[in-house]
């Protein structure tokens, strides 16, 4: 490591030091990378360390070296928290003890893996539930996570890599953070750690190459996570500076149905649209007589449960109808509520939205045309 990257490491560890001093509420910080191996459980565990130094209580809650030879040799002399052993279907399998932190009470507990689902019959389902009361019981946290578990970039992350990550943060976790950091590398250092057998066994490595590491997928993601790491930082200063004196008046209203896949890219496009504008924003549902209860399946059913939820978790409010017409309906709402922009999903094949096809989206248009509203329109293609 050069002596810049080790006066930066200091100098994060020093900030965030800081904060600790300035409260006695439990902190947050989160490293984010844009793929496995870029160096984050590594420099958790460096700034553990340094911590430590400073006659911070610090302790290792939670750590997966997966074996990466670099990251072990930094974990060693450092304070390991014994883990919890469950019996699973016929194994028996170690997850992070977040009562014996709880007890332990330090000052900061490191927690690696802030995606990951914990094994059924734990205290929370995730572990960055797990991370969220600690921070309610005032102790520190540090914590990391790559870009492609941010929920409202999975349909981003799908269209880059054809993956569907199931294991997903909510963006309220990321916005929590009190201090957010990039781990950042060029696509050829990491391409160069993987083919060293850095990040992998050397006998994977072939087939990561051939899918979630290629060069281009790589590129992307490193884009992704730079732009989510500046955009939390500029809101951030946006929120304490420029919005001090100030209200933002924009409302966001996001038409779905009950297809599974493009309501979900709606719902995750609108709440990036409204991190953007600092706006509330709203989920409409209209059901008309051919979508009763009754009337339609009971997957469909619940693909329109899981995005309601979907959007209520990423901090949208949900607006429910019965109707005939589903644009006079939309219109209604948007009057009432004093919408500014309309998030609609557009497409030509018919097959995949039954209910949002092209010829109901110009009729939402036509509708908003002659209404006289001062009402946007964006169209998501889905």
């Amino acid at each position: 490591m050069s002596s810049r990257e080790k006066s930066e490491n200091s100098q994060s560890a020093d900030r965030f030091l800081q904060l600790l001093q300035e409260s006695k509420k439990g902190r947050f910080k989160l490293y984010i990378g844009l793929a496995a191996g870029v160096g984050k459980t590594y420099r958790m565990l460096q700034e553990t360390r340094e911590l430590l130094a400073h006659g911070v209580d610090a302790v290792i809650g939670y750590v997966e070296t997966h074996g990466r030879a670099e990251t072990e040799a930094q974990l060693q002399g450092l304070p390991l928290l014994p883990r919890r052993s469950v019996f699973y279907k016929g194994k028996m399998l170690e997850e992070f003890d977040l009562q014996a932190v709880l007890q332990r009470r330090p000052e900061v507990v490191m927690v690696d893996e802030l995606a990951h689902t914990n094994v059924p019959g734990s205290e929370h389902e995730k572990r960055w539930q797990d991370v969220e009361q600690l921070i309610d019981a005032g102790i520190s946290v540090i914590s990391a996570v790559n870009i492609q578990h941010v929920e409202s970039l999975n349909y981003q992350v799908q269209k880059i890599t054809g993956v569907e990550v199931s294991e997903r943060v909510p963006d309220r976790i990321v916005k929590a953070a009190d201090e957010i950091v990039n781990i950042d590398l060029t696509i050829d250092e990491l391409l160069n750690r993987l083919t060293e057998g850095k990040i992998y066994e050397r006998q994977k490595v072939e087939a990561a190459l051939k899918n979630f590491f290629q060069k281009d997928n790589l590129l992307q993601l490193r884009e992704l996570a730079l732009r989510e790491v500046s955009f939390q930082l500029m809101q951030r200063i946006d929120k304490e500076v420029t919005l001090a004196s100030r209200k933002n008046l924009d409302k966001l209203l996001a038409c779905i149905n009950t297809n599974e896949k493009a309501a979900s890219e709606i719902i995750r496009k609108t709440s990036r649209l409204a991190d953007h504008f600092r706006a509330t924003w709203y989920v409409v549902y209209v059901q008309t007589p051919k979508e009763s209860m009754d009337a339609i399946g009971l997957a469909k059913q619940r693909h329109l449960i899981n995005n309601l939820q979907l959007a209520t978790q990423l901090g949208g409010q949900i607006i429910r109808l019965k109707g005939n017409n589903v644009a006079e309906e939309i219109l209604q709402v948007a009057r009432n509520k004093q919408i500014s922009l309309l998030i609609c999903g557009a497409t030509g094949r018919k097959s995949v939205w039954n209910w949002f096809k092209k010829s109901q989206t110009r009729r939402i248009i036509r509708s908003v045309s002659s209404s006289g509203l001062d009402l946007d329109i964006y169209l998501v293609s889905v």
